[in-house]
């Protein structure tokens, strides 16, 4: 696999037409709090409220004319359903979406509002991949997978390279994983732009595959799992698992309750909307887990597409 910082530059060229250069936020009540200066990258502000339109992007508009003509397909808990149905529009070709059945039902009416044509399937790997192969023999459509795909890494480097630029000489850089596009991209991007920074990928223990397989030093898959950071339900991917090694120095855990306490202070202190899977690097750092007294952390927020009716504070 050849993803590099030029692959990534490659990418951000191609997308700039089609996505926001979102902003970095700060705030010194979170610094006093941790006792270093925090940078967030807000891609909850990103065109389909997820980093996701970044690699989506460049996966489909990277496309010959005769491959695009025959359309896209994928499988995806929602953000990369949305993001790749938003970006085959923008080209004027099909998208067929494959989604879990317990997708979160404002991503379902996403990806529905972007003109993908979904097809519902059971919450498991295997019944995702046999679906979309399905789909991908009947129609000829072309495979964009949103994370194991070279294109899609590349597109979501281009994030950690803009916070970058924004926020200069950072010690740490922190992102979740689920299947790992974006933390293969920003580590990429992250470790040539700055060598020295420190990656540290952060994940839901209740979806830990990525720590116990940088443990086991091979991939342990990932069982069913309810965890509340739902964009978070995916073993990492095979390339991006061996970009990681390379390129991560750290991968943390955070619990349920962390996850949500930490979703909540960054609803009330930054007075923005996050969705669950974007609240797990704050998370490591409220927790105690990560320490970054005096010292200088990017972290990108994810995503903010949340169902308002069903916020994991209010009591059921």
């Amino acid at each position: 696999m050849s993803l590099d910082l030029a692959a990534i530059r490659r990418a951000h060229e191609r997308i700039r037409p089609h996505i926001h250069r979102t902003p970095v936020l700060t705030s010194a009540r979170l610094d006093a709090a941790c006792g270093g200066r925090l940078f967030f990258k807000c891609e909850n502000f990103q065109k389909v409220g997820a980093f996701k339109a970044r690699g989506a992007a460049n996966a489909v508009f990277a496309l010959d004319d005769a491959a695009a003509a025959r359309g896209v397909a994928t499988h995806s808990s929602g953000n990369h359903a949305a993001a790749l149905a938003r970006a085959a529009a923008l080209r004027g070709i099909p998208a067929h979406i494959v989604m879990p059945a317990n997708s979160a039902q404002p991503k379902i009416r996403a990806v529905e509002g972007y003109g993908g044509k979904i097809t519902l399937c059971e919450p498991t790997q295997a019944a995702r991949e046999a679906a979309c192969a399905r789909i991908l023999a009947a129609t000829g459509a072309t495979l964009v997978h949103p994370y194991e795909n070279e294109d899609v890494m590349a597109g979501q480097g281009t994030a950690a390279v803009e916070l970058m630029e924004d926020a200069p000489d950072l010690d740490f850089m922190l992102c979740p994983v689920g299947g790992g596009g974006l933390l293969a991209g920003t580590a990429v991007a992250a470790k040539a732009l700055r060598p020295g920074i420190v990656v540290i990928a952060t994940e839901p223990e209740e979806a830990g595959d990525t720590a116990r397989s940088f443990a086991a030093g091979h991939i342990v898959p990932l069982e069913k799992t309810t965890t509340i950071a739902d964009g978070l339900r995916t073993t990492i991917g095979k390339p991006n698992f061996e970009i990681a090694r390379r390129h991560v120095d750290r991968v943390v855990t955070v619990s349920e309750a962390e996850i949500v306490a930490a979703m909540r202070t960054i609803w009330e202190t930054l007075k923005i909307i996050i969705e669950p899977s974007c609240a797990v690097p704050y998370a490591a750092i409220q927790s105690g887990k990560i320490d970054v007294a005096g010292r200088r952390a990017g972290l990108i927020l994810t995503g903010g597409n949340v169902d308002l009716d069903a916020l994991p504070w209010f009591k059921k």
